[in-house]
């Protein structure tokens, strides 16, 4: 195989990952803004049962996605706020009265992660400085 093919293959498989990932994200938020509304209204369960599922399997596929493509992840604080995340969603069992409170903060979290500087979303909290993974694949 020539250089030029091979770099037409790696030119398709990014744009296969690349809108994978934001296929992905797109399902992720409909189910979030979906279960988040019912929450926040206190609608009826039965009304957003199916963003919630929406929302939790998408987001676990995309924590497989960024585990998978580099463990890195996990350690870095945008891996580490996560999780946490997901502990809190924990939460809504015991505390199910805070429920609208957990949902608001968990948002809050996830746009100052997803949004804020890569120093910020990058840093070990292992090594106690700002470590990059694998070239990421935008989304």
């Amino acid at each position: 195989m020539s250089k030029k093919q091979q770099q037409q293959v790696s030119e398709v498989h990014f744009w296969i990952q690349r809108l994978g990932k934001t296929s992905l994200r797109a399902l992720h938020i409909v189910g979030v803004v979906g279960a988040g509304g019912g929450i926040l209204l206190g609608l009826e369960q039965s009304l957003w049962l199916n963003y919630w599922i929406l929302a939790m399997a998408s987001g676990l596929a995309l924590l497989l996605w960024e585990v998978i493509r580099d463990w890195r992840w996990l350690i870095q604080l945008k891996g580490v706020l996560t999780i946490f995340k997901v502990l809190l969603l924990l939460l809504f069992i015991p505390m199910a009265n805070w429920k609208p409170e957990i949902t608001i903060f968990i948002i809050l979290l996830s746009v100052i992660v997803s949004h804020g500087p890569a120093g910020l979303r990058h840093y070990s909290v292992i090594h106690r400085k700002v470590i990059h993974g694998k070239k990421e694949i935008k989304g």
